[in-house]
């Protein structure tokens, strides 16, 4: 009878498998020399890592990933630039140029301080030339509660007759003598506003209603002080605001008179 074969011992495998082993071993030998002879740049590398997580939210903590390890020398040679690109591509938050909320408060304060001053200095040259010239009866002096601007309020039966925008001729020397004062300010921005009571304008009056009253005394104040005082018409502005903004109740004689009138503000230089 025939002998059966034995079933082949299984070995260590194909002969190629040795050979692919040690090429294996051969290429990890490699990089591990190359991962042992480069260099990182850490400054570099916290660059890169705070671009890519500006730009793409990735590596939210890995800025220390690699801490103070090496990286292959290839890839260290692409961050030598880093710093030609790396305003456009994003930046942590630390380097963030936009002002904090605590900066942006004490910018604020300081604009205001500077308006502050700028204005109390208007408000004490403008008090000082109106007693010089006995203006005090006339006029009335006020500092914007956001010191933008000095306001000088006259009132309106002084320069005016009612229903009428025409400046009266015994207020003239009056008016000159707040253009005086004017003139020191004309490089800055100056406006004019002309109001009335709500009481409505007669029916055969010029005016249509006292928003056209209110303008038309606005603009005869301002071209006084225009071809009398030649004040700059770019820096100088009028309008009329009618009823629309009273300072007393229009329920009174007393506060009627008072809501007609005229206000001169004086704006300081610091915005403008």
């Amino acid at each position: 009878m025939a002998r059966k074969k034995k079933a082949e011992d299984g070995g260590a495998g194909a002969p190629w498998l040795s050979t692919f082993a040690d090429l294996m071993n051969l290429l990890l030998c490699f990089f591990v020399l190359l991962f042992a002879s480069s260099t990182v740049d850490a400054e570099k590398y916290e660059e890169i890592v705070a671009s890519m997580s500006s730009s793409f939210s990735i590596f939210s903590g890995g800025g220390s990933a690699i801490d103070e390890g090496r990286l292959i020398s290839t890839g260290i040679s692409q961050l030598n630039d880093l710093s030609d690109y790396y305003n456009t591509t994003g930046k942590s938050t630390e380097d963030s140029s936009s002002p904090s909320e605590e900066e942006q408060s004490e910018a604020m304060q300081e604009l205001l301080e500077q308006n502050k001053a700028a204005t109390q200095a208007i408000y004490d040259k403008v008090s000082d030339l109106a007693e010089q010239k006995k203006l005090d009866d006339y006029i009335e002096l006020s500092i914007d509660t956001n010191y933008r601007f000095v306001k000088i309020s006259l009132s309106g039966s002084i320069l005016f007759d009612s229903g009428k925008a025409d400046i009266k001729p015994e207020a003239v020397p009056i008016f000159s003598k707040v253009g005086d004062i004017l003139q020191v300010y004309k490089d800055y921005h100056i406006e004019l506003e002309g109001h009335t009571d709500n009481v409505p304008v007669n029916r055969n009056n010029t005016f249509k209603n006292n928003n056209w009253l209110s303008s038309a005394r606005a603009l005869n104040a301002a071209t006084y002080l225009m071809n009398e005082k030649r004040l700059n018409p770019k820096t100088l502005s009028w309008t009329g605001r009618g009823e629309y903004d009273p300072v007393a109740s229009n329920a009174t004689p007393e506060g009627r008179a008072k809501n007609r009138r005229v206000e001169i503000k004086i704006y300081n230089n610091i915005n403008n």
